[in-house]
């Protein structure tokens, strides 16, 4: 791999390649063997998440007071890597452990991290966020599901709907936003549904989607789903607006990562198969329009992982502002679609053919410029600090 084995990021460090070495083997033995089927059967296989788990692969920021590997971000940041060289889109871990995890953590009480976390940590209990609507997406005020106490007090009664909901299938610990209140944000309340035998509670059919077959994308139904107040995290209704804007930033540096490594690995797949193929008696990658294109997309390849570089010193400093991370997720995005696009033209005919890891590149990426706020939504609030 020509591209990615020139450079070295500056966070990395001894432990992170003992990390990226366990992280490496084990999605070569455990996940490239199985994507086809996983493709095939619309998710991955339940035992895979105990298996990342008993690997050590889950929740690995977490603090090991609560299960976790006691590490960064940084760790998470290798893992979504590895994860992405492997080929595997369908594996939801990066909702899991760098997403759901960190919102129990940060705003959960002790009896909530102390119950949930160890359980995640070890694959037991899969987690899934549970925001966009059929009717609202990037516009989190508008949500309308809701959530009610009950008579007694002691329950919250939701009903409702949410989709596109990574981790769909496996998921039976489901953060839920939900209005508590009033509209707008102040109204909104993060609700934690333990999904076992959860009367009430209903997954609708996997979505049939462009790309990451394998991944078990669904919508989710709620009907006077009764959810223990105890379950509210945090214990204050009203918060989670402000709790979302906090971890926003982390969840589009996590799409910034997989981006910058999936660009990186479009350059290298494609340097690979112009060395070995020929056209008109001599290798593609000996023609000026190949060399060009592919240092074009070698350089902007480049671009990208120096800038999501800086963002990820920056969250490990805690430094990273909303502004810097939507630039990092629009930035990244936008040059993973085109460089995996302008490297799969060098493919030729079987760039379309799904066998092709530039193909299904091609098909996965397009939905990094939607998901975790639509890359318009990103210059919105670019546009706004300046």
């Amino acid at each position: 791999m020509q591209l990615t084995s020139t450079y070295r990021s500056p966070w990395m460090t001894e432990d992170l390649d003992d990390v990226r070495t366990l992280a490496r083997t084990f999605f070569e033995k455990e996940s490239v063997p199985n994507q086809e089927r996983w493709a095939e059967q619309h998710q991955v296989d339940r035992e895979y998440w105990n298996a990342a788990g008993a690997a050590g692969l889950l929740c690995m920021s977490i603090p090991e007071e609560y299960g976790g590997g006691g590490g960064t971000f940084a760790h998470e940041a290798v893992v979504i890597e590895e994860q992405a060289a492997a080929g595997d889109d369908a594996f939801g871990n990066s909702v899991h452990s760098g997403i759901v995890a960190p919102y129990v953590l940060h705003y959960g009480t002790e009896e909530q991290k102390h119950r949930w976390l160890p359980k995640m940590a070890t694959g037991e209990m899969v987690g899934a966020i549970a925001m966009t609507e059929p009717g609202a997406g990037s516009d989190l005020q508008n949500l309308r599901t809701t959530a009610r106490l009950s008579d007694d007090g002691e329950h919250y009664i939701v009903n409702g709907s949410k989709t596109f909901i990574t981790n769909g299938s496996h998921a039976n610990l489901i953060i839920i936003v939900a209005r508590t209140g009033e509209e707008g944000g102040k109204g909104l309340s993060l609700i934690v549904a333990e999904t076992e035998g959860l009367e009430g509670f209903e997954r609708g059919q996997v979505l049939k989607k462009i790309g990451m077959h394998g991944q078990d994308t669904r919508e989710l139904f709620f009907s006077d789903m009764r959810i223990p107040r105890e379950n509210l995290l945090g214990g204050q209704e009203g918060q989670a607006f402000v709790q979302l804007m906090e971890q926003l930033p982390q969840e589009r540096l996590v799409i910034a990562v997989s981006a910058a490594k999936v660009a990186e690995l479009a350059v290298d797949v494609t340097v690979a198969y112009t060395k070995e193929r020929e056209a008109f008696g001599r290798e593609l990658l000996k023609f000026q329009n190949t060399r060009f294109v592919l240092a074009e997309c070698a350089t902007e390849a480049r671009a990208v992982r120096t800038l999501v570089d800086h963002c990820v010193q920056q969250h490990l400093k805690g430094e990273l502002d909303a502004a810097s991370a939507s630039m990092a997720k629009w930035y990244s995005t936008e040059k993973q679609c085109e460089v995996v696009d302008r490297c799969l033209q060098l493919f030729g005919g079987y760039g379309y053919m799904i066998e092709y890891p530039i193909a299904r590149m091609y098909a996965s990426s397009r939905v990094q410029k939607i998901y975790g706020g639509t890359n318009e939504i990103m210059k919105e609030l670019i546009a706004r600090t300046l």
